[in-house]
């Protein structure tokens, strides 16, 4: 079975995270990366400081639907969004699987 190399922009990110790339985390590395505040980005995003938190350190897990409407909110790929998204919940419900997702 052979190996797929990271990419070296999920290197980076998951080196400003602090670990390996989840939704939150991934959030947590765009925020930072923009020098922005908790409460500011919390705005753009339309969810409370508290929830962002929740959500940055992981302790809140996000739906694949509220994980694309951030996603253009913020002017990312979706399909990246909505990846870690269902990743998440799958280490969350213990779950060893790979997600991979294409738009349709």
């Amino acid at each position: 079975m052979a190996t797929r190399k990271k990419s070296v922009a999920v290197s980076f990110l998951e080196g400003i995270a602090g670990g390996p790339l989840t939704l939150g985390r991934l959030i947590y590395a765009i925020r930072t990366g923009e020098n922005m505040s908790q409460v500011g980005f919390a705005e753009k995003l339309g969810i409370s400081k508290s929830h962002l938190c929740d959500i940055e350190k992981d302790r809140k897990p996000i739906s694949p639907v509220r994980a694309a409407g951030f996603a253009k909110r913020l002017g990312y790929s979706e399909v990246q969004f909505v990846q870690l998204a269902v990743q998440d919940s799958m280490k969350r419900a213990g779950l060893s699987y790979k997600v991979h997702i294409e738009a349709a």
